[in-house]
């Protein structure tokens, strides 16, 4: 599916790979986020500079990654992101290599990116020192980090019923039990919301349970609209839950808004009892530490956007 908005052209727009040949949040094994702070003076050279280095990975490594570049919608200005899509944690000593032995890939990175009459200087010069920041995500699937749902969903994931060593996890595309043409994914979303949540440790079979039927109350009801992917955070937070929720647009969110205040069966998740009585009861609002639940709007980088 291909976002048609003339405004805001989605990520897969980026990049001069065919999108079928693309790596996306729907079929990806691992996705690195990477974030970094443009310093005051280099918003140009930093966005010039982001969008080269992500068209370098994804022409040189179809099927292996692909790299989307985005901006913060309405948080940290001149903040961006890159989604580093993989197909499994094997690609990424796939990118180290490259990183170390491909000389064309080291003489790109270290090339001067300002020029002379503004002082000249690499990348390093472009972004605020220590902002930049890595953080792994694994498409969740039922049982994972050794969480339980009924006994029997967990026996139903591809990553169970694999036949040797686990060597990758499946896509979160296995997460959404709708055709390829009404799904919504990093590659083709108008704008995305990158909502995280920490669950209590007393509540982690319970909180992931409650975020994969939130995530399907969605797609089930928006389909074409809005789809919502479940990701668990690798070698960061314990616990720590993603959704990515792909919009076809930003007046998307108006339609989130509604299905949440007018349609029953969804509004009934979020008042069920869904906590067990031995542990003391309650509704998904004791899963979660408190304040830990945010949203980051993400706009696709296209040239030209913020007046740079």
């Amino acid at each position: 599916m291909t976002n048609p908005n003339p405004v805001i052209p989605p990520a897969e727009h980026q990049t001069s790979v065919a999108a079928q040949d693309l790596l996306n949040s729907a079929t990806s094994g691992v996705i690195v986020e990477r974030t970094a702070q443009l310093k005051n003076g280099f918003h140009s050279e930093g966005r010039k500079f982001a969008r080269m280095m992500a068209e370098f990975v994804n022409v040189k490594q179809v099927g292996v990654a692909s790299v989307f570049v985005y901006e913060e919608t309405f948080g940290i200005k001149d903040k961006l992101h890159w989604l580093i899509h993989l197909n499994s944690l094997d690609a990424y000593e796939t990118m180290v290599q490259m990183g170390t032995a491909d000389q064309e890939y080291r003489g790109t990175v270290s090339q001067e990116q300002v020029s002379e009459d503004r002082g000249g200087g690499a990348w390093d010069k472009i972004f605020v020192d220590g902002s930049m920041r890595e953080t792994v995500l694994l498409p969740q699937f039922w049982g994972m980090y050794g969480t339980q749902v009924d006994g029997d969903l967990e026996k139903r994931s591809a990553a169970y019923r694999q036949e040797g060593p686990l060597t990758g996890v499946p896509g979160a595309r296995e997460q959404v039990a709708l055709p390829g043409d009404q799904i919504l994914h990093s590659g083709n979303a108008g704008i995305m919301l990158h909502r995280t949540a920490q669950i209590e440790y007393d509540f982690r079979s319970e909180g992931r349970k409650f975020a994969r039927e939130v995530a399907e109350s969605i797609n089930e009801n928006l389909p074409g609209e809005t789809t919502v992917f479940v990701y668990e955070e690798a070698f960061g937070s314990a616990d720590r839950i993603h959704w990515l929720i792909h919009m076809k647009s930003l007046t998307t969110y108006y339609r989130l808004l509604e299905l949440h205040v007018r349609n029953e069966k969804v509004r009934d998740l979020y008042f069920q009892e869904r906590i067990p009585a031995e542990k003391g009861g309650g509704t998904w609002a004791r899963m979660f530490v408190p304040g830990s639940m945010v949203d980051v709007a993400l706009t696709p980088q296209h040239w030209g956007m913020y007046a740079t």
